[in-house]
């Protein structure tokens, strides 16, 4: 293992450990936010961080298979988001 691969799997280490950390503050911005819009904003920080926290993962592992789930993930997560913004502007579903 060369000095390149080394400095390569530190960095990814601590960019998992960095996004893990932000989805923590982003979960509490979830569960303690004053209003609906914060909520909102927190729920789809933490389907970003997801997405993000599953493509470091294949980098580290170095599989595809989280791209696929990370890929999935982001598309439900649009599509969540934009439900949910929906819901509260005009305050029914569909």
């Amino acid at each position: 293992m060369n000095t390149a691969t080394t400095l390569l799997a530190i960095t990814l280490y601590g960019a998992l450990i960095v996004h893990i950390g932000l989805v923590s503050v982003a979960l509490w911005r979830l569960w303690r936010g004053k209003n609906i819009i914060d909520r909102l904003t927190g729920f789809d920080l933490i389907s970003i961080l997801t997405v993000a926290i599953l493509i470091v993962m294949a980098l580290i592992e170095r599989d595809s298979i989280y791209l696929d789930v990370a890929l999935g993930l982001a598309a439900l997560g649009f599509v969540g988001t934009i439900a949910l913004a929906k819901y509260v502007a005009d305050d029914q579903l569909f």
